[in-house]
């Protein structure tokens, strides 16, 4: 049975058979839908939670949890990052020993893993701590220079509950780099692409459209153009995708035949969806009907790629089925209500940069392009 792979930057989805030149008995039409389905579950759940996260994570003070603000001018550069990262690898693997990239990846993904599900389960564990908790303060601070020329390099506040999941997410941690366990990746995978939605922010829908467009070029060309994805995605050995077996009910966890989903197909598409959702909140009308649009075209577009990914047996790039559907649904809602001229002109800040002006209000409030130019002068 085919699976679904994914590449280490857009995670596109393709279908791929065993790499080890071993010939796997056919999975069960009972074991493939239970695994194409846990994927589109797994999927979703990233981008509902973390789209809601990502609207505490805009109005909170906290600068260890502010959001980083993706610019025009970011969106139209990152295929170009992407693309070269990707053939980067590519070359890497031809060259070196895969042994040897892989154990510094598993050591590199292994330390960001924790700290990102850390980060994910702490407002869940908070609610476990007792009243009584003998909860301290701490501040890591890295700085240089001195005096007036002094800068903040790290500046991160946590408390004690903090450390307490950071130590059981160590124990995850540790269970990955000793088994590779396909639990344990998906834990890690879950955690990036949830703190993905919730702490990349598009600064408003036009920027959105540039990134998806630019990534829906960039994964068409790398799986359709060449095979550099599908090596890359066959190579690298970290928890940058999703992964669910198709064997499940035959061999039970010790199952080695797996579909798979990139991270990247999660997060691109979340990080717009989340942006809606904050969008919808502007409009103070209690209402979320971009969000819920958006997330119903999300479903279709990932259910349309695994539909034709397992009818044509071939690789299929998932932003080529992705993008429209989350960029056309909400449009063509937005055109039916007369609201196109608001959506476009959403505009939300970088909460990191000093010289940025904006105007907030409860929630996300909305400001035009055209006045923060003049702000700006």
């Amino acid at each position: 049975m085919d699976s679904a792979v994914s590449d280490p930057h857009n995670g596109s989805a393709e279908a791929g058979g065993p790499t080890n030149g071993t010939t796997r008995p056919p999975s069960t039409p009972e074991g493939i839908a239970l695994a194409y389905g846990s994927l589109l579950l797994m999927a979703l759940l990233p981008i509902f939670f973390g789209a809601l996260r990502s609207v505490r994570c805009a109005r909170g003070k906290n600068a260890s949890d502010m959001p980083e603000t993706i610019t025009s001018r970011d969106a139209a550069r990152f295929p170009i990052i992407a693309s070269c990262t990707l053939l980067g690898l590519y070359l890497f693997f031809k060259i070196f020993s895969q042994e040897y990239i892989n154990l510094l990846l598993s050591m590199y993904f292994f330390v960001l893993g924790i700290l990102a599900l850390s980060h994910t389960i702490s407002p869940l564990m908070n609610k476990f701590f007792p009243a009584n908790f003998p909860n301290r303060q701490y501040q890591l601070l890295f700085t240089q220079g001195s005096g007036e020329n002094k800068e903040e390099i790290i500046n991160y506040e946590f408390d004690t509950k903090d450390l307490v999941c950071l130590g059981l997410s160590s124990i995850v941690g540790v269970w990955y780099l000793l088994r590779k366990h396909w639990i344990a990746n998906n834990l890690f995978g879950l955690a990036f692409s949830l703190n993905g939605v919730e702490l990349l922010h598009l600064n408003n829908v036009s920027t959105g459209c540039i990134l998806l467009g630019g990534l829906f070029i960039y994964d068409i060309f790398w799986v359709f153009g060449t095979n550099v994805m599908v090596t890359v995605a066959k190579s690298f050995e970290a928890p940058i995708k999703l992964v669910f077996p198709q064997d499940l009910l035959e061999k039970g966890l010790e199952a080695d035949n797996f579909a798979m989903l990139g991270l990247g197909d999660i997060v691109i598409p979340g990080i717009f969806i989340a942006l809606l959702l904050r969008f919808d909140i502007s409009l103070k009308k209690n209402t979320h009907t971009y969000f819920y649009t958006s997330f119903a075209a999300y479903i279709f577009g990932l259910g349309l790629t695994i539909f034709i990914m397992h009818i044509f047996k071939h690789a299929q790039p998932a932003l080529l089925y992705l993008v429209p559907a989350c960029i056309g649904f909400p449009v063509l809602v937005a055109l039916a209500k007369g609201e196109v001229t608001e959506m476009f002109s959403y505009e939300e800040s970088n909460p990191k940069d000093p010289a940025s002006v904006t105007e907030t209000r409860e929630g996300t409030e909305a400001t035009t392009s055209k006045g923060l130019e003049k702000k700006e002068k």
